[in-house]
């Protein structure tokens, strides 16, 4: 397997040379031409991706995994520029931009990530909801992009270290929610997005996606019985479009609603085996492993739980994190690569998945916001975004004593973290406070945490992770069907429960969202305490600077007010360390 990486600009030949030869690889047909642009793959980074790729006189590399190729096909035919009909996806896609422009790429569904060379330019083109991810540097005037940010990392034309703000910014999240990287200088492209990067060193970007409200009479005549029927259609083409052809597919089953209906389709269109995976942290933790058994016994799959033990969490979560672009605060990480190690030892190249349920169709993370809106004094709409960050309860209000005064005097001139859900919670695109935090949630969590850390720890093991309700066409309906729809009265996804309910077992459909409870405090007083310790209370962490360490210490003895939820901030800070010493920081 393999990453993507590609440079220009007036330097680009030895900017280029110093990459490709950091990643062991070897550039394109255009080598010969040292002061040219250039394409080239890296080895030895997880991924999937291919190239270079030629058409009309550009290059590129990328990461592309297309799941409507006949749709498209059609289309470029009917545009009077047909493809060759085995052209590999990439091909296919750099077609569409040079035939179709951004409107070729809106047709695309699937997984994809494409860096062009044009001319001294480089253009990335992400997907629409972020299923794959591109980052970008400039250095010695020269543009350098990369699905890996570790090859950026050690470009040496770039000099670069930690990014603050987006330490603050990953401390008040749980993950990094817009372009910021914890590496200064190095930027991710946004989904949706076609990002032109100049040889001039401007850069011009064009959306190309995004989801469109739908509120008016008309709308609200629509029977809600037709937005579920609508809905299930869709569902069920998603999930076939995601399909392997020939082979034996698998579900990740928690045994909530959103993974239940993902497996209940895939038995009910798939031709071969499907397979289902559940996680158990041991006897007498509380787990879901009643829902998930029901739902395989009811959908007939092959099922097998795997247990994680906090030893094995302890083990493992350094390369863990060390796989990971950016750091993710969520504590399954570690259980969703080994969940990607058994698909993969099951000999299975495609994993399903139910991500995608709460940000697109109104899940209980929206209702503290709901509930502060009904009570709010101040009408100004920092206000509002102040809350947004409150609501995620992390360490955004303890950054005043977790970070030292050094750190917290250079962030003084920094650009607040609000920055990135500000612009969602206004009137706008979306006039539905709901649809304006599901909005908020899609391009935030759903592209920087969600769909991120499915991506990374699948491919790590040479398995694609596909996820049919951030399928586009799922999500243009979710946001034209009416907000009572999504929450209705107290039932939250309303209509995606009605558009399955024949599926699946009642019980499943009408239960409690619980999420999947991870024993964080029974790790971290356990098999993760020493690691905690040395690693946060030690030499490298106290010079590099960043937090306190009597604050730590303080939430590692489990004193002062922070209690319950210590456990989970101490795991923030964790990974954080984890991921900086990966990267050399």
């Amino acid at each position: 397997m393999a990453r993507c990486c590609a440079c220009a600009g007036p330097d680009a030949g030895r900017a280029r040379t110093h990459l490709a030869a950091l990643a062991g690889t070897t550039a394109g047909p255009a080598a010969r031409a040292p002061e040219a642009a250039q394409a080239a793959l890296i080895t030895g980074e997880p991924g999937f991706a291919a190239g270079p790729f030629t058409a009309d006189g550009v290059t590129a590399v990328g990461e592309v995994t297309l799941h409507n190729r006949a749709a498209l096909h059609a289309a470029l035919a009917a545009a009077g520029r047909p493809a060759p009909d085995r052209c590999p996806d990439g091909e296919l896609l750099l077609r569409l931009w040079r035939g179709l422009g951004a409107d070729g790429v809106r047709l695309a569904d699937g997984l994809f990530v494409l860096v062009v060379v044009d001319g001294a330019d480089l253009v990335l083109i992400r997907d629409h909801a972020g299923a794959r991810t591109v980052f970008y540097a400039r250095a010695d005037g020269c543009w350098a992009a990369s699905t890996s940010l570790r090859a950026l990392r050690h470009w040496p034309a770039l000099g670069t270290g930690v990014n603050l703000a987006a330490v603050r910014s990953f401390l008040t999240f749980a993950y990094l929610p817009g372009e910021e990287t914890l590496l200064r200088g190095v930027h991710e492209a946004l989904p949706g997005r076609v990002l032109r990067l100049r040889a001039d060193g401007t850069v011009h970007q064009e959306s190309y996606w995004e989801p469109a409200e739908l509120l008016s009479a008309e709308a609200d005549s629509v029977p809600p019985d037709e937005y579920a029927r609508q809905l299930r259609l869709l569902l069920e083409q998603a999930t076939a479009r995601r399909l392997p052809e020939g082979e034996d597919v698998a579900v990740l089953l928690s045994g909530g609603v959103d993974s239940s209906l993902v497996t209940a389709l895939a038995a009910r269109l798939h031709d071969r085996p499907v397979r289902t995976y559940s996680i158990s942290f041991g006897d007498g933790l509380p787990n879901e492993l009643g829902y998930s058994g029901l739902v395989a016994d009811h959908c007939r799959t092959d099922h097998r739980v795997l247990t994680v033990s906090g030893a094995e969490v302890a083990a493992r979560l350094a390369d863990t994190v060390a796989l990971l672009d950016s750091p993710v605060g969520d504590p399954l990480t570690v259980p969703n690569l080994m969940l990607a190690e058994a698909v993969a030892g099951d000999g299975l190249t495609v994993s399903l998945n139910g991500e995608g349920g709460d940000p697109v169709f109104g899940g209980p993370k929206n209702l503290p916001m709901l509930v502060h809106e009904m009570h709010r004094d101040d009408p100004a709409p920092e206000v509002r975004a102040e809350a947004y960050l409150r609501s995620y309860r992390k360490c955004y209000e303890d950054l005043p004593r977790l970070l030292t005064p050094a750190a917290l005097r250079a962030l003084e001139s920094a650009p607040e973290p609000r920055r990135f859900v500000a612009p969602y919670l206004r009137p706008g695109p979306m006039r539905s406070l709901l649809n304006q935090l599901l909005h908020c949630n899609l391009r935030t969590k759903g592209a920087h945490h969600i769909l991120t850390k499915v991506e990374r720890l699948t491919a790590s093991q040479g398995v694609q992770g596909r996820s049919p309700l951030f399928d586009r066409h799922v999500v243009d309906h979710a946001f034209a069907t009416p907000p009572r729809l999504k929450l209705h009265g107290t039932v939250e996804k309303w209509v995606l429960k009605e558009a399955v309910r024949d599926l699946l077992p009642a019980a499943v459909v009408d239960r409690p969202k619980s999420g999947m409870r991870v024993p964080v405090q029974q790790w971290l007083r356990g098999p993760l305490r020493d690691l905690s310790g040395d690693l946060l209370l030690g030499r490298t962490a106290r010079e590099r600077g960043l937090v306190r360490p009597d604050t730590v210490r303080t939430w590692m003895r489990r004193e002062g007010t922070l209690l319950p939820r210590q456990g989970g901030k101490l795991w923030l800070v964790l990974t954080l360390e984890l991921w900086l010493r990966a990267y050399d920081l």
